[in-house]
């Protein structure tokens, strides 16, 4: 089968739909008024008709053979404004000694911050539960083709990049963290405020204290959940940390899940990324896997088999096809497998 990463279009709300029923995430739910208007927003933003901290780029996966929408992923331009604030709760420590007793502690405290000038975020990352493990990774695919738009239009982002990882959830999808400390400040429950927080994130700010929160106070099952990631959520995790994201000591104020984040320069399909001019040759060995895309107004990526030779590569005719490109043409090439241990270096 052959697979296509681009920007959605108004002909992929249907397949849109059926995707986000699936898994009905509260940014990107199955609602066929609000996925309408994401479409939207995304295909305005992608043309450049949005300011930076109103756009949003939405990618799907396309099988072309099949002509399905088979997975998804986001963009958000600028996560946090004067206007509408990104809010967050910074972990810290503190220490406390006696010298009467001659003992001391330190404790873990989480501080609320707002940050009125913030980062690009990425998220809305779905897969089709029936194509989840199949050889193209496409999960991988779709979360890494991200950035080759980025590193391509790097005048659309910031220089620093954010993603807020799910933590573990109750079995009724409920946040052990979000019982133990949100719903005692807002009176919400978990729902209701997640999804509240979807248009207004003013009672965040009203509500929630100032003062540091020592967790020693917090019950059992909501410091165990503290930064950490779910079940599911783990590959993408794994992903990111192989690509240079590290856990950044913030947590989610609703549900205690970690933030990782990385500078846009050091993020690995970036940083080791190249542009390379299409060429042809009569023998190819196609012996690396890489990420193609293209560099001009109609963004396509496609994994594809690469023969490169200096500042030129030659792809199968098939895939060149699908990126709609001919021989002399630009294109942008980044490596599709990361060692987790060089990505350190």
């Amino acid at each position: 089968m052959n697979f296509v990463v681009r920007p959605v279009g108004f002909d992929d709300l249907a397949g849109l739909v059926d995707l986000a029923k699936q898994f009905n995430l509260l940014n990107l739910p199955g609602d066929k008024k609000v996925l309408t208007e994401k479409i939207e927003r995304s295909v305005q933003s992608f043309s450049g008709e949005l300011a930076k901290e109103k756009s949003e780029y939405l990618f799907v996966v396309e099988d072309i053979e099949e002509k399905l929408i088979v997975g998804s992923s986001l963009i958000l331009a600028k996560h946090g404004t004067e206007e509408v604030p990104h809010s967050y709760f910074r972990v810290l420590k503190k220490d406390h000694f006696s010298q009467a007793l001659g003992i001391g502690f330190i404790h873990q405290v989480l501080r609320f911050q707002l940050d009125f000038d913030g980062p690009t975020e990425i998220g809305g990352l779905l897969v089709d539960k029936i194509y989840r493990r199949r050889p193209e990774k496409l999960g991988k695919q779709i979360s890494l083709s991200r950035f080759l738009y980025m590193a391509t239009r790097p005048e659309k982002f910031e220089s620093r990049v954010l993603c807020e990882l799910t933590p573990p959830l109750t079995d009724e999808n409920r946040s052990e963290f979000w019982e133990a400390l949100g719903r005692r400040f807002t009176g919400l429950n978990y729902t209701e405020a997640d999804l509240l927080s979807q248009t207004n994130k003013e009672f965040i700010e009203s509500l929630f204290p100032v003062e540091d929160i020592y967790l020693c106070l917090l019950d059992s099952k909501a410091r165990v959940v503290l930064g950490r990631v779910g079940e599911s959520t783990k590959p993408a995790q794994h992903l990111l940390e192989s690509i240079g994201f590290e856990y950044i000591d913030e947590v989610d104020p609703f549900d205690g899940g970690p933030h990782y984040g990385c500078e846009v320069k050091d993020i690995l399909p970036i940083k080791r990324g190249q542009n390379l001019t299409l060429s042809t040759a009569k023998e190819s060995h196609f012996s690396q896997r890489m990420l193609v895309a293209t560099v001009g107004d109609d963004f396509k990526s496609v994994l594809s088999p690469c023969d490169v030779r200096g500042n030129e590569v030659v792809l199968p005719a098939k895939q060149r096809d699908i990126l709609g490109l001919e021989v002399g043409q630009a294109v942008f090439v980044a490596p599709f497998d990361y060692d987790k241990k060089r990505s350190k270096e």
